[in-house]
């Protein structure tokens, strides 16, 4: 349960930054963000990859960049979701998936597999 709730609060600080960052994309209030967090976790565990296998000839022809367009559509759906969370077109929600994806990676590598924070030391 921990790591969980961890990894929503990653998902929660990609989107408050990619709300800073992005001009198109506005969050208002703590709760919605949370939500929007939640939510987009689960998207991501449902949707997406049926989304993935159902464009995976077009994702195949892109080499991959087709991905970009699939994180951006579930950020959009979930902004769909909430009143208070609006994405204003296509570019701020592609720019604000990015922004929301390199989070979610950076802080991976300071989470482990059971979502905890780890330390690493190393001897020389």
């Amino acid at each position: 349960m921990p790591g969980f709730i961890v990894r929503v609060l990653i998902v929660a600080l990609g989107l408050w930054l990619a709300s800073e960052i992005i001009p198109g994309l506005h969050i208002e209030g703590v709760g919605t963000l949370l939500g929007a967090a939640l939510l987009l976790g689960i998207v991501n565990a449902v949707v997406r990859p049926v989304l993935i296998l159902l464009t995976l000839p077009i994702t195949i022809v892109t080499l991959g960049l087709f991905l970009l367009v699939i994180n951006a559509a579930t950020l959009g759906l979930v902004a769909w979701m909430f009143e208070r969370f609006t994405i204003s077109g296509f570019w701020a929600a592609l720019c604000g998936a990015i922004v929301v994806s390199v989070t979610g990676w950076v802080a991976s590598y300071f989470v482990g597999p059971r979502g905890r924070v780890e330390v690493i030391y190393m001897r020389r």
